[in-house]
């Protein structure tokens, strides 16, 4: 039996990598971001990336010059290099998922998305999810799993049936997702919904009108959107998705 989303997820608003700011020391994904997110009510849309020692980072980035000023892939440097390499606009490292449960500690709900592993949405997967479920074990707190990847969504189902998942949805255009034609196409549509069993999307924002969007919401199927970026688009967005992941203001709390 596929997993429902908890309720909670529809209600406050998710903000995208935490509430982030970085005028404010508070970059993505970053340790500030979280404790503002919680102290704010908003749920938390993380990322997890993989470092060299199959250890679960909360990043965004394959590369972490944007994150950090530092080149190079995660993927390459362990854990504890991870923790000790300072975020920029921040005046600490890269948090582990374990840290980040535990300062959670199910205040607020969670969003994981796991970021692609295999570099083109194939079937190279399995680190990264073994060891985010192992660290999730005994976390009681409202947590859903998510990946633009089909095939991380079913080793997610596979390692951890009881947790919720969904698939991150977009229009998948090629030249933006840097993925070839026939794996964009493929994915377009959302066919690996019920393969994987997933129980809701996250759905790009500016695509919402699309008619499989549409096909799942009639379905009861909660969507979730990503990037909001204003309360205009907010409001636009709300017309389709039940709950919005938002960045770069302070979305309002429902009533």
């Amino acid at each position: 039996m596929t997993p429902s989303l908890p309720s909670v997820f529809l209600q406050a608003p998710i903000a995208h990598r935490a509430l982030h700011d970085k005028t404010d020391n508070r970059p993505e994904n970053s340790r500030a971001a979280i404790r503002a997110a919680i102290e704010a009510g908003y749920g938390i849309e993380i990322d997890l990336q993989l470092t060299s020692d199959n250890q679960a980072m909360v990043f965004h980035d394959y590369d972490m010059t944007r994150l950090t000023g530092q080149s190079g892939p995660i993927q390459q440097i362990s854990a504890s290099q991870a923790q000790a390499t300072p975020l920029l606009h921040a005046d600490d490292g890269i948090p582990t998922l374990d840290e980040v449960l535990e300062m959670v500690g199910g205040k607020v709900p969670l969003l994981i998305e796991f970021k692609d592993q295999d570099g083109a949405m194939g079937t190279n997967v399995g680190r990264l999810e073994a060891d985010a479920v192992r660290a999730l074990r005994g976390y009681d707190g409202p947590v859903a799993l998510m990946s633009f990847n089909p095939n991380s969504v079913a080793e997610l189902a596979r390692l951890a049936p009881h947790l919720p998942r969904g698939i991150v949805t977009c229009s998948f255009q090629p030249k933006v997702e840097l993925l070839p034609q026939k794996v964009c196409d493929h994915l377009r549509d959302i066919p690996d919904f019920e393969r994987v069993g997933a129980s809701f999307i996250s759905h790009e924002v500016a695509d919402l009108s699309r008619p499989r969007v549409a096909e799942l919401k009639a379905r009861g199927v909660p969507i979730l959107c990503w990037t909001v970026r204003s309360p205009e688009q907010e409001a636009e967005a709300r017309a389709v998705a039940d709950n919005v992941t938002f960045e770069g203001y302070l979305a309002q709390h429902p009533g």
